[in-house]
């Protein structure tokens, strides 16, 4: 969010104006729902919503997609499958990419997240996700599922998990999500998050609207 607010600038979407930033490249390297930061200032009433979106196989509203078909049986291939096949044969591999779109799709339904790559390197296995576009406020709702995604293959590999590297090509925020954001990074900077401070308690989302969702 920060990035965005930063760095970003007026564009539109088909859900209204945002602020959109230049692309970004990071890597998480643990991430869980009891993650201090996201127990202050996530929406954890979504949690079940997006979680969903990741494991089920069938298209769940207000999604347009489901991560959970496209990872399992998109054009009836078990992706993750096919991964763990691919490593356990040759766990030197760099060819453990998959992709979550499909040519000539209608392109209001083109997922965000667009392709996983998995490597094993010293003894763990580490996960590279692409997203075309992000919501900076809510990508917290798709990087934790995500992290679950990993965790999977690598207990079926009997691996650890690694760290995990995010691309995002078209990160913003929506301008009717612009005042929430600049609460939160205010907040969070009167914290000192990032600096080795802990969290205040989840006390400090009070008075935010929290019920908008624009399910990227």
């Amino acid at each position: 969010m920060r990035h965005v607010r930063d760095n970003g600038g007026p564009a539109l979407d088909d859900r209204g104006p945002i602020i959109e930033a230049p692309a970004v490249l990071f890597e998480i390297t643990g991430l869980t729902w009891d993650d201090p930061v996201l127990k202050c200032y996530g929406d954890t009433g979504k949690i079940p919503l997006y979680s969903g979106k990741f494991t089920e196989r069938a298209i769940i509203p207000p999604f347009k997609y489901s991560y959970g078909g496209r990872l399992r049986q998109l054009l009836g291939v078990d992706q993750l499958g096919w991964i763990a096949d691919v490593l356990r044969a040759k766990p030197y591999s760099k060819s453990g990419w998959i992709s979550l779109t499909v040519p000539g799709e209608s392109a209001d339904a083109v997922p965000c997240l667009t392709s996983l790559a998995f490597r094993l390197r010293a003894g763990r296995l580490v996960m590279t996700a692409a997203f075309r576009s992000q919501n900076a406020f809510t990508a917290y709702l798709n990087y934790v599922p995500l992290r679950s995604i990993q965790t999977e293959v690598a207990d079926g590999l009997t691996v650890g998990c690694g760290s995990m590297r995010v691309f995002v090509d078209v990160p913003h925020i929506y301008a009717a999500d612009e005042a929430t954001v600049e609460e939160i990074l205010q907040l969070s900077e009167h914290d000192g998050l990032g600096e080795g401070e802990s969290a205040p308690g989840p006390a400090r989302r009070s008075g935010r609207d929290r019920g908008r969702l624009r399910p990227d």
